[in-house]
């Protein structure tokens, strides 16, 4: 059987695309395409409808037959340990028991990033690409309950998400603390060998041999213009129409439209101290349980932020690109 001998389960926006693309470079390693299979959100039938803005043309594209999910491993060269990355998993407590039963000596990894930027992050992501309609970041927030009822996907929860905690327990519940190995999203911004180094270290695969991860998955932010209102309506409308229609089709006739929303590359303006402060109390008793479970300290995400990883690395990077301007 080609299953998977480790699985990096979430936490979405904290660095996944990244850290599977710097783990892909280690010899020892065989990483999955596509990076998301999703297979264990699925119990090997077809998934459920989905009827977030573009949610169809997503769930299109899960593997859910087995047969098929073993087939992306087969070309993993003998030796090598084999991997997929699906930060979806952390939140979702039937996938912990599926894969507990299906790959129960598998290593797991877990990235966890300030929950309120996560939040922030997930928000920014799916308003970018003109598929939330709100642009109120706590009204979309407030709609979680709402938005669940109706059947949208769970990429749309974004304080859910974040409440890793809740999401470790029952993890530990199903696969035992020493298999699964917490990594903190500021770890892997701004110290990425050494944050490389304890991965292959719980994978016990040879340590020095990957020393960074590429810039992936970085969003724009866009402004709430009538112009760009507009475009994202087009969006969403577009999605609706054409929800039986291939995802690559879509996709493609979409594309114009998206690149018309991202014209302009701005980054994203800091939440308000007053809105971080109304969603840092709904995490608090959260990151309580997840410094017991960890015995590790998270209370840096309980006090007002010094400027992110995300923000200082794009500061770096447009430092260093001036430098090369001038030289």
């Amino acid at each position: 059987m080609a299953l998977p001998d480790f699985l990096l389960v979430g936490a979405p926006k904290a660095g996944t695309t990244a850290l599977h693309a710097g783990l892909a470079g280690h010899p020892e390693l065989f990483l999955s395409t596509p990076k998301e299979p999703k297979f264990f959100l699925c119990g090997g039938r077809p998934p459920a409808a989905q009827n977030g803005p573009g949610d169809a043309h997503s769930v299109k594209e899960w593997v859910w037959d087995r047969a098929e999910y073993e087939q992306l491993f087969d070309p993993a060269p003998p030796g090598t340990l084999r991997g997929e990355s699906t930060p979806l998993y952390l939140a979702d407590h039937v996938a912990h028991e599926r894969m507990a039963r299906l790959i129960p000596e598998a290593k797991l990894i877990v990235v966890v990033r300030d929950p309120v930027d996560r939040a922030y992050s997930n928000w920014s992501h799916l308003w970018s690409d003109g598929l939330e309609p709100v642009g109120d970041f706590l009204e979309a927030c407030a709609l979680e309950d709402e938005r669940v009822a109706r059947g949208w996907a769970a990429f749309w929860r974004y304080k859910w998400q974040g409440r890793y905690g809740h999401h470790l327990a029952h993890l530990y519940a199903c696969f035992p603390a020493e298999q699964v190995h917490v990594l903190r999203y500021r770890e892997l911004v701004e110290s990425p060998a050494h944050a490389l180094d304890g991965i292959c270290a719980h994978l016990g695969i040879e340590r020095g041999v990957v020393d960074g991860i590429p810039d992936a998955n970085v969003s724009s932010y866009i402004e709430p213009s009538r112009v760009n209102q507009a475009l994202q309506s087009a969006v969403r409308n577009g999605a609706r129409m054409g929800r039986h229609l291939p995802p690559r089709v879509w996709r493609s006739a979409s594309q114009p439209l998206v690149w018309a929303l991202k014209r302009r590359r701005l980054q994203r303006p800091a939440l308000s101290p007053d809105d971080r402060a109304e969603l840092r109390a709904y995490f608090a008793d959260d990151i309580d349980l997840l410094e017991s479970l960890t015995g590790r300290c998270f209370g840096d995400w309980l006090v007002d932020q010094e400027p992110s990883p995300h923000s200082l690395r794009r500061q770096r990077h447009q430092l260093a690109a001036g430098n090369e301007l001038r030289a």
